[in-house]
This record gives C-alpha cells, structure tokens and sequence, in this order.
C-alpha cells in the first residue's frame, strides 16, 4: 500500500466508509499498531513504531475519551513537565483556545473545543505530521466550519492527514485525496471531489 507522502504546508485527505481500514491505517502511520506484513518507509529507510510515534502525531475521533488531566494546564504538560506557562498559552493560542483558563477542566469542554485541545496537545509535541481521525465528526454546522478554519490555517505551518468517511466540508482546502475500501488505497479526484461539493451546496 503506497501513497504519496505529503510535503511540508499541505493537507491530504483519505475518504472511507465505517470499517474500511481509516482508523486502522491512522495507528499504523502513528506507531501505535504494527503492521501484520509489510513495512512503512520514509525516505527510503523501513520505520520501527518507535520512530512512527516521534514523526506523527494523532488526534483521535473522540479526544475526550483520552484526556488525563485535571486541568488544561495539566493535560498540554503531560510528558513535557519542563514546559512554562507561556509555551502552554501559545499552544492553545494557536489552536484559539487562548481566551480559556489553564485551570479550566478539559472534560468541561465544548465538543469543538475538545478537538481543538486535542489539537494543542499533539502542537507541544511538534511531529512533522498531524494525523486526524473524523475530527469534523459530531460537530454541528457552525463547530464544523470553525474546525475547517482552523485546519487550514495550520496548513500553513504543518503537514496534515486526515481520514473521514464524509469529507464534504474538507475538500476544500485538501492538497491531495485518496480512496479507501477494505484497506485498499486508492487516487480520488479531488476536483471532480470539489464540484461534487459546490453542487451540493448549491
């Protein structure tokens, strides 16, 4: 299974329905899962899940589930215990999240606000690439679209995958997209992919 890998300040999309192999695929590419057979290059040299898991970062589908702070403050300096307010306040800055209390509870949290917590967690960590589970998931119409902003705007400094199964609101602002079915990758048009879209909206 080969797919191109994405240069740095862009975005690609894998489109899927429910059990096509998304998440699985996500796991594998974030260290967390080995695979059965083959191996997973980069830059021509065989990656071990311990190097996966310093390259890529995850943000799951539900990021709540995996929250273990008490507090903001807390969950962004979990495994970085050196690190200062200051840096903290950039982190969730950056994901807009600037305005909340360090002592806020992450549990506390709007669903959009969890998914841009999530966000800021995997930021601190600085991965060369950001890998996204359905983050559009469950939100409503308004959460949605702050979401996509806020996407494209770390497109600009980070390489993002994300993997949905309804991808409509994320076509837009994708470099590149793929197909999936069964674990098995596939080209997608993405401009036909974007007409689609336009058409809907219309």
């Amino acid at each position: 299974m080969l797919f191109r890998l994405l240069a740095p300040k862009q975005l690609g999309l894998i489109i899927g329905p429910s059990g096509s192999g998304k998440s699985t695929l996500l796991e594998l590419l974030a260290g967390l899962a080995s695979p059965t057979t083959g191996k997973i290059f980069w830059r021509e040299r065989a990656l071990l899940p311990d190097d996966l898991q310093q390259l890529g970062g995850i943000v799951f589908q539900f990021p709540e589930r995996h929250f273990c702070g008490h507090t903001l403050f807390e969950e962004l300096r979990l495994g970085h215990p050196e690190l200062s307010s200051d840096r903290v306040y950039e982190a969730l800055a950056a994901v807009g999240l600037g305005d909340l209390s360090l002592q806020a509870s992450p549990q506390q949290l709007s669903g959009g606000q969890q998914r841009r917590l999530a966000l800021a967690v995997q930021l601190i960590r600085e991965p060369y690439l950001l890998l996204l589970d359905e983050p559009t998931a469950g939100l409503d119409w308004s959460m949605r679209q702050q979401l996509v902003n806020l996407l494209a705007k770390l497109k600009q400094q980070w390489s993002l995958l994300i993997v949905s199964h309804d991808a409509e609101d994320l076509v837009d602002i994708a470099d590149y997209c793929w197909t999936i079915e069964h674990g098995q990758l596939n080209n997608a048009d993405l401009d036909a992919l974007r007409q689609k879209h336009s058409a809907t909206e219309g």
